[in-house]
């Protein structure tokens, strides 16, 4: 029997349309998402996973989901979007429970300064969000710094490694 992706349809088309809770409702109620910026923790939980999406569709634009792989419960998906004038691509590994709900989300973002950035733009709002003001200011701090780095790393110093 051939594996229904009716939830995996509802995730993308509200994560195109920037809509949290439209994604949300293709979620296991018990959803896991390990973030693609740190291994330090993982969103559980309706709850928890809307309020990382609700903070990241505000954060990212023109979300365009361009591939589908599937392969029984596991499905990979990508897309391509911008935060502000920054290119970003996403890979999604999303697992499927038995009702066809998705119960698993790892994702995985590239180039590196979208991810520093993306970092920089989220970690205020979610720290904010989750009562630590004091971490909120901080995380600009540290996080700006890092995309600094990898964004003059991107610009300055990896054209002159490229293959000739």
């Amino acid at each position: 029997m051939d594996q229904p992706y009716d939830a995996v349809a509802a995730w993308r088309a509200a994560g195109e349309a920037r809509d949290a809770a439209g994604a949300v409702a293709a979620l296991s109620p018990d959803v896991t998402l390990v973030s693609p910026i740190t291994e330090q923790f993982t969103f559980q939980g309706h709850r928890q996973v809307r309020t990382l999406l609700e903070v990241a569709l505000a954060a990212i634009d023109e979300i365009t989901y361009t591939d589908q792989v599937a392969e029984g419960r596991t499905v990979a998906l990508f897309y391509e979007a911008q935060i502000g004038t920054t290119r970003l691509y996403e890979a999604q590994r999303l697992r499927l429970d038995a009702d066809g709900l998705i119960s698993d989300i790892t994702l995985y973002v590239r180039p590196l300064p979208a991810l520093t950035l993306l970092m920089t733009r989220l970690g205020p709002d979610l720290a904010r969000r989750n009562g630590q003001p004091g971490l909120a200011r901080l995380i600009p701090l540290a996080s700006g710094a890092m995309h600094s780095m990898a964004a003059t790393g991107e610009q300055r110093i990896m054209p002159r490694m490229a293959p000739r």
